[in-house]
């Protein structure tokens, strides 16, 4: 059965090192589910890898994709058909991706297929962080607040006893959107303000690093915390005692696959029960423009490849 994936052979730029390429699917080891994939988002997760900057635990060529949501074709008869969450296999940008049994998520019945197929970076993160940097009772920070994982964060950190929750966001488009989830928003230009509330800040959750790390740690009180998960801004920033760093990856090998299936358990009524990011779909072809979109300054939706449209 060959297939189209989108693949890379070299590190670099993915618009200059990504290419489609057909692809062929071998007889279905054991303990694996084979999946064709109804669709698969785009996210700075995805990228990254691409460009090498994790190149001594990517082997090469790899295809691209972390997460999507798609549909069992081979594998045990009560799966067969059934949607579920391809995870930690092969890449996810490709029409069929095989993957451990045990690790693939099921989907429930009343999560739709767009919302499914984002269940797995941005929420995990932000359940995994809530757990391990409890908010409740703390005021809170967040950097980069209009991106996905962040507008989790807000809400979930809300819901688990936080006292105040404010998030520094780029875009003004962001604003009305975070206040209605009942984040205060703050502008990222406005460093006095954003001094002012980091010294009365307990927690920060930041994915952006560079001089906006900089800034918030230049007043955070000794006793806050500075919980880095991610460097939007490529820019790295000093060590102080109060820097904790979050990587996902580093706490999967520690999941047994119980815990990990767990994990999703939790997910899904939250997930449901909370506004995030709107999507713009882009047909798998369409790949490049929706890298395209992708990079573009202020976008409100997340673009979102799709193989198999008819589910969606």
């Amino acid at each position: 059965m060959n297939h189209l994936a989108l693949g890379y052979r070299r590190f670099g730029e993915p618009e200059s090192v990504l290419q489609p390429e057909l692809s062929a699917s071998g007889p279905l080891p054991p303990g694996m589910l084979r999946v064709q994939m109804i669709c698969s988002p785009i996210n700075a997760s995805d990228l990254i890898p691409v460009t090498g900057a994790y190149r001594h635990r990517t082997p090469l060529p790899a295809v691209a994709g972390y997460e999507g949501v798609g549909v069992v074709i081979e594998g045990p008869l009560s799966l067969r058909g059934k949607r579920v969450l391809p995870l930690r296999g092969q890449g996810t940008w490709q029409q069929v991706v095989d993957c451990p049994a045990e690790l693939a998520i099921p989907v429930p019945d009343g999560i739709d297929s767009v919302l499914a197929g984002r269940a797995y970076i941005n929420p995990l993160a932000a359940q995994m962080l809530i757990a391990l940097y409890p908010p409740r009772g703390k005021r809170v920070l967040l950097t980069a607040a209009g991106s996905d994982c962040a507008v989790l964060l807000g809400q979930w950190a809300r819901s688990a006893g936080a006292v105040e929750v404010y998030g520094i966001h780029r875009s003004s488009v962001h604003a009305d959107k975070l206040a209605a989830m009942g984040i205060t928003p703050v502008s990222q230009e406005n460093t006095a303000k954003i001094a002012q509330l980091a010294a009365q800040t307990d927690i920060v959750y930041d994915a952006t690093g560079g001089g906006l790390a900089e800034t918030i740690l230049g007043a955070l009180p000794e006793s806050g915390l500075f919980v880095c998960y991610g460097l939007l801004s490529g820019k790295p920033f000093r060590q102080q005692p109060q820097v904790r760093w979050f990587h996902i990856r580093n706490t999967l090998d520690a999941l047994s696959a119980a815990a990990w299936q767990r994990e999703f358990h939790a997910i899904w009524p939250k997930l449901q029960a909370s506004q995030y990011g709107d999507v713009t779909l882009f047909a798998f072809s369409e790949w490049r423009t929706a890298l395209a979109y992708y990079r573009q300054a202020g976008r409100t939706s997340k673009p979102m490849l799709t193989m198999m449209p008819r589910y969606l």
